[in-house]
């Protein structure tokens, strides 16, 4: 596979918050993050506090402005709590950033080297749908616990298996998921994964479009949605109201053990989309057999679907903000490598149900 654009893998989630320091909280007690770095006043950080949280190769970032006056202040303000930056590490981040620029992004900022004792650090970015951008980074030269002006914290979670960012789910206004699909294409190099069209995803009253971009060594999965024509309001648009614009919709962590992790989840109180335990009743005919019990998922609500490679399982949160916005979704791959088509519909008439109760569908 050729590669016109290398990527090493997802390096950071970034998050602007309204308190950082509660959202790291939250995470690293109900989804058992390692709090493992800290920037802000005490760090000679004037701008910004954040909390770098790890658990096996998923990191966020979550950060806050000090003062008024801040660039972020007005899109926390416009968005709430939302993803700011999802950042790629690179081999060469001017050659990378150098590039994407040739190809059309319009920079986000330029690259620069930050250090301290630990040694550098080189990072670009570009921006991309709404407000969110895509830092490049490389820390080759660095031996610190995330990027200088950060001090290290050892404040242990709870974990539940989570082991790398699986894809991140962008959502797009009617008519923009073919010029952001191209876009990923001419400027990062992606290809085209998989296509999902209103027939696909769709249900009596709301539909949307879908389309799944890879990096060129397949390591970054990114679909992108936006809204099609329906009866009633849709998930997508109804995101679009909440968030002002385009953004990141849900982030999908995969781990090796779900049952596990959404026991735990569950225990901890994270709240989850539910399906009629009816959909249960024709696993079997629709995948085929797996490793797992019907009863144990019928008792977690996880969703299951095959593909040609193997089969999949999977659950998503309920919206983790007041806004019906951003949520997660957890998976474990047993070779699919496929998005769960097969629940499609399922998923679909859940999450209405979920907005009929905001009274938004």
């Amino acid at each position: 596979m050729s590669d016109s654009f290398p990527i090493r893998k997802v390096d950071h989630l970034k998050f602007y918050c309204g308190n950082a320091k509660q959202s790291a909280y939250w995470y690293h007690k109900i989804y058992g993050f390692d709090i493992t770095a800290f920037t802000g006043l005490e760090t000679g950080n004037k701008d910004e506090s954040g909390y770098l949280l790890s658990q096996g190769d998923v990191r966020l970032f979550l950060a806050s402005p000090l003062k008024p006056g801040h660039p972020a202040g007005p899109m926390i303000g416009v968005h709430g709590d939302f993803v700011r930056d999802l950042a790629f590490e690179v081999d060469d981040v001017d050659h990378a950033f150098k590039t994407a620029v040739e190809r059309g992004a319009e920079p986000s900022y330029e690259p620069i080297t930050l250090e301290d004792s630990f040694g550098k650090v080189r990072m670009a970015g570009i921006k991309t749908y709404g407000d969110v951008i895509h830092s490049f980074v490389n820390r080759d030269q660095f031996s610190g616990p995330f990027l200088p002006k950060f001090q290290p914290k050892n404040l242990k979670g709870d974990g539940i298996g989570l082991e790398y960012v699986d894809h991140v789910v962008g959502n797009v206004e009617l008519n923009q998921m073919n010029y952001w699909v191209k876009w990923y294409e001419d400027v990062l190099g992606f290809s085209l994964l998989a296509t999902f069209d209103d027939k696909d995803i769709s249900t009596d009253y709301t539909a949307l479009m879908s389309k799944v971009m890879q990096s060129g060594n397949g390591r970054v999965k990114m679909p992108i949605n936006e809204p099609a024509e329906g009866k009633k309001k849709s998930q997508i648009d109804e995101y679009l109201e909440f968030h002002g614009g385009p953004g990141v919709q849900h982030i999908a962590l995969h781990t090796q053990d779900l049952p596990h992790t959404i026991r735990e989840l569950r225990a901890r109180g994270l709240e989850f989309l539910q399906v009629p335990l009816t959909y249960y009743d024709t696993v079997y005919e629709r995948v085929g057999k797996i490793d797992n019990t019907l009863e144990e998922l019928a008792e977690l609500g996880i969703l299951v679907d095959r593909d040609d490679e193997g089969y999949l399982l999977q659950l998503f949160t309920k919206p983790v903000e007041d806004r019906p916005t951003l949520f997660f979704e957890f998976i474990e791959r047993n070779g699919a490598k496929s998005f769960g088509k097969g629940n499609f519909k399922a998923l679909f008439e859940a999450i209405e149900r979920e907005q009929a109760l905001r009274g938004t569908l």
